[in-house]
């Protein structure tokens, strides 16, 4: 009787150990999305992880050029890289890998789209005065701080130069882009002309230098100072301004970087990133619609797990949800 006891007793503890030992080991999905979607994939994560148990979904924002470098300069094991600019991927990723075969990675989804607004809250100067027909006069002004994400890292930042200049030329206004960003950043950025394409060239390292521009890493980062008063105003994703409560004006869409109907203008706008690295793989960002897309890397440790998540990813914001970036028009 007490060896039945005993054996009982053994197997219930080796039962519950099971349960909490490695036999439990999740798998983890990690995914790097741009910053403008940390609220979207907040509930893409929970959704996907309540339907398959035993995946943990890991999501860390970067800026969209930071993304890509996960995988390319850090070579770490990430399945899913989502950008704010489809056109990053080719760029930067179809290269051979280094040291290795084939290449970063073949292949895309897109499945969104943006516009920039100006962001900025009850707090701001001048956030009476403000709107979609003198954002420009106001940002030009001396005591108005800006803010940018950086172009180095970050799609919404070579965004917002580009806009700058694409309003100069809207409102023929020579002396735009230096009031509200080119005058105060160090070391100069050069913005050349030829053939009707204006070119932005930024330095190695690209800084604030007056205090009327400030720089963070990504979009998403610069929330806190719009919120906080650290800037008056923010060059910001639609969504962004949205999903955060601010208030924000809208640009015409000549500039906005939103109409695939403009797209041939937004194309005589180039930016040239200073990383000497980039200068054969695809340094200059030409203006082109705001597109998101998605690609499963060829080192992603579970590839059909990442392409399960990017296809519910795609269906959800199919589905064009308000504060989420505009699905692809069908």
């Amino acid at each position: 009787m007490k060896k039945g006891i005993i054996f009982l007793a053994l197997a219930c503890f080796l039962l519950a150990a099971g349960c909490t030992g490695t036999g439990d080991e999740q798998t983890v999905l990690k995914v790097v999305p741009a910053g403008s979607l940390v609220g979207p994939f907040e509930d893409l994560e929970t959704e996907f992880e309540a339907s398959h148990p035993g995946v943990d979904v890991q999501v860390e924002a970067h800026g969209s050029i930071q993304c890509i470098r996960q995988v390319t300069d850090l070579h770490r094991d990430i399945d899913l890289v989502v950008v704010a600019d489809e056109a990053l991927i080719p760029d930067l990723m179809y290269r051979p890998v280094e040291g290795g075969e084939g290449n970063y990675t073949d292949a895309y989804t897109t499945f969104a789209t943006n516009r920039v607004v100006i962001a900025f809250t009850n707090q701001s100067r001048y956030a009476d005065e403000i709107s979609s027909e003198n954002w420009h006069d106001v940002l030009s002004r001396p005591d108005v701080v800006v803010g940018i994400s950086n172009p180095m890292l970050d799609a919404a930042g070579y965004r917002a130069l580009m806009v700058t200049i694409l309003a100069e030329r809207y409102y023929r206004d020579d002396g735009l882009f230096d009031a509200v960003l080119g005058d105060h950043l160090r070391p100069n950025v050069t913005v050349e002309e030829k053939d009707g394409v204006t070119s932005i060239t930024l330095p190695e390292v690209l800084k604030q230098e007056t205090g009327k521009v400030r720089i963070r890493d990504g979009s998403i980062f610069l929330l806190s100072l719009v919120e906080t008063g650290g800037v008056d105003y923010a060059f910001e994703y639609l969504s962004v301004a949205k999903e955060h409560g601010l208030r924000y004006v809208t640009l015409p869409p000549e500039i906005d970087l939103g109409s695939a109907e403009h797209q041939e203008g937004y194309r005589d706008v180039v930016v040239n990133l200073g990383f000497q690295r980039f200068g054969s793989i695809g340094s200059d960002r030409v203006g082109t619609p705001i597109v998101y897309a998605a690609t499963v890397p060829n080192s992603a440790p579970h590839p059909d797990l990442a392409r399960e998540f990017m296809d519910s990813m795609v269906a959800e914001f199919g589905k064009g949800y308000e504060a989420w970036p505009a699905p692809l028009p069908a």
